[in-house]
């Protein structure tokens, strides 16, 4: 009886250290600083990981507590100053029992052959609101909070998410692919950031369909 008990404790111990869900807080506590346009940390590519464990794990319920508590839907590690190729996206924060997305070393192997422009913002330019043209269908491969495997086709919301969150992980932010200047300008400057930190980038271009 006993020790089928601790047995039990052991197994419900596990499952939780495993986990990286964490209450969906909105203006909660936020363990970790999002960076703001202009700050070098955002333009510094992050680096792969050779493995996933505890510390990757804390790194990204952290990463979910500020990120909802900025009520924000994604967020890439590069934002809060740490350059690990780690990224995490809840396309449902209002629903607490909906789990979120954590994205570990993640590649695009394929992209479709249409795009669309749909307006985007960022938690590290607050309240900034512009169109960027991405593609609409991308598959992407990547590791989970546990170190496994997968590979996932994406579209709509879901994959415009991921390619954002991707660009921070290569020290892009989505500014620098918005093909209206002059409404680049104006935003930026009502919102109080130089247009001097924008590094316009080509844009994406298109490989296999997925």
């Amino acid at each position: 009886m006993a020790g089928a008990s601790f047995a039990g404790l052991a197994h419900r111990a596990a499952q939780r250290e495993a986990s990286v869900m964490v209450e969906k807080t909105i203006n909660g506590p936020s363990p970790l600083t999002i960076h703001h346009l202009g700050e070098q940390v955002l333009r510094q590519p992050a680096r792969r990981l050779s493995k996933v464990d505890h510390g990757v794990r804390q790194l990204c319920r952290h990463m979910l507590q500020t990120m909802y508590s900025a009520q924000g839907i994604g967020l890439a590690a590069t934002q809060v100053g740490v350059h690990k190729q780690v990224l995490v996206i809840d396309l449902d924060p209002e629903t607490p029992s909906t789990p979120p997305r954590v994205l570990i070393n993640p590649e695009i192997t394929a992209y479709g052959g249409s795009v669309d422009s749909r307006e985007e913002g960022c938690l590290s330019i607050p309240d900034v609101y512009l169109n960027v043209v991405r593609p609409t269908v991308i598959e992407v491969r990547f590791m989970d909070e546990l170190g496994r495997k997968h590979r996932l086709k994406a579209d709509g919301l879901l994959s415009r998410c991921i390619q954002h969150e991707m660009d921070h992980l290569n020290g892009v932010l989505f500014v620098d692919r918005v093909q209206d200047g002059e409404a680049l300008q104006r935003e930026l400057h009502d919102h109080g950031f130089a247009v001097s930190a924008v590094h316009a980038v080509a844009e994406q271009g298109h490989g296999e369909e997925p």
